[in-house]
């Protein structure tokens, strides 16, 4: 047995061999990375998913699955989705506020540029 279990083995509360499959993504010392995961999308399922990835984008996948994960808990109707909605809602509003004040400063460039034309006439 592993002295050093990794936290889907902690959780699931099994020994960790050495090969384990989810050691690489889910070390121990961060077990709530597998327990959001594991409540959302079960663990024989994440690891049938990953499985089918390259190695290499595997970690990516765990990290976005835990990302996924941890917003449908925080918010089991929207998820990641409100997240996202919030931050496009936010970049339309600054981008509306931008456009708003380039308008301004071009009236008070276009204001000034008349102002000085008026002086040398």
């Amino acid at each position: 047995m592993n002295p050093k279990r990794c936290a889907a083995c902690k959780y699931l509360r099994r020994r960790c061999p050495k090969d384990c499959f989810f050691s690489p993504y889910f070390p121990p010392n961060d077990p709530d990375k597998f327990a959001y995961i594991h409540r959302i999308y079960g663990a024989g399922n994440v690891s049938k998913m990953l499985q089918q990835l390259p190695v290499q984008t595997r970690a990516e996948a765990v990290d976005s699955l835990c990302f996924e994960a941890k917003c449908r808990v925080e918010d089991p109707v929207y998820g990641c989705v409100g997240i996202i909605y919030f931050l496009q809602t936010q970049i339309q509003k600054t981008e509306s506020l931008l456009a708003k004040t380039q308008a301004e400063i071009a009236v008070a460039q276009i204001k000034h540029s008349q102002a000085q034309n008026s002086e040398f006439m």
